[in-house]
């Protein structure tokens, strides 16, 4: 069982998103929160395997308590937000959130990137990351101490991290390279290893600051 921590401060959603999420066989809400401060309590007492998390939450915005929730706990967090092009979730992508999702998604594109986020998989929304890519990292110039990390890779998974910043699924990748899907799983948990982060999401961020991907090169992550 899939256990969920949702936290936002508004009531509705948190109600809303409860119900959709609670009808699923494989999930449980096990706690909400209504601002940053309380989801992280709430994540240290229950150990939630996925928090859904607002971004812009009183007390504790999205961003601090997500960091807080990963440096702390197991817990993937899938951050949620009202605006496609919005600073805070870059902030939060870069803290460790697995992804994030506009708040006006479909029931069962939420229940799919739960689950998505949950098994590790990098999750943006597609009609916003584009955007948000640009925006946020559009000037194109590497960041130096971020390019020479990508020395510490083998050649091998530098092209893996960049078809997953291109947004390929294992499966897509494992085509593209030649190679088995176990053989793709491998790679991605090298590179997670040697650059210290947590998912894949915090991949797709570091390929674009180190420069291995440019902003509009190709097919944005789902």
């Amino acid at each position: 069982m899939l256990r969920v921590l949702i936290a936002d401060d508004q009531d509705l959603f948190r109600g809303g998103f409860a119900m959709i999420l609670n009808a699923q066989p494989d999930i449980e809400v096990v706690g909400e929160a209504a601002d940053g401060a309380e989801a992280v309590r709430a994540a240290l007492e229950l150990r939630p395997d996925l928090v859904l998390m607002d971004i812009q939450m009183p007390n504790l915005d999205g961003v601090a308590a997500t960091a807080r929730i990963c440096a702390e706990t197991n817990a993937k967090v899938l951050v949620l937000t009202m605006f496609d092009i919005d600073e805070y979730v870059y902030g939060a992508l870069r803290a460790g959130a697995g992804g994030f999702l506009l708040k006006d998604v479909r029931r069962d594109e939420l229940v799919e990137a739960v689950r998505l986020v949950a098994a590790g998989e990098a999750l943006l929304a597609p009609t916003a990351t584009r955007r948000l890519i640009e925006h946020l990292i559009g000037s194109g110039h590497p960041v130096p101490r971020l390019a020479a990390r990508l020395g510490e890779l083998t050649a091998r998974e530098t092209d893996t991290l960049r078809l997953v910043a291109r947004g390929l699924s294992n499966i897509e990748i494992a085509a593209e390279l030649f190679v088995s899907e176990h053989t793709v799983k491998t790679h991605v948990s090298n590179l997670l290893t040697k650059l210290g982060m947590r998912d894949r999401a915090q991949a797709v961020v570091f390929a674009y600051e180190s420069g291995l991907v440019v902003a509009g090169s190709g097919p944005q992550v789902r």
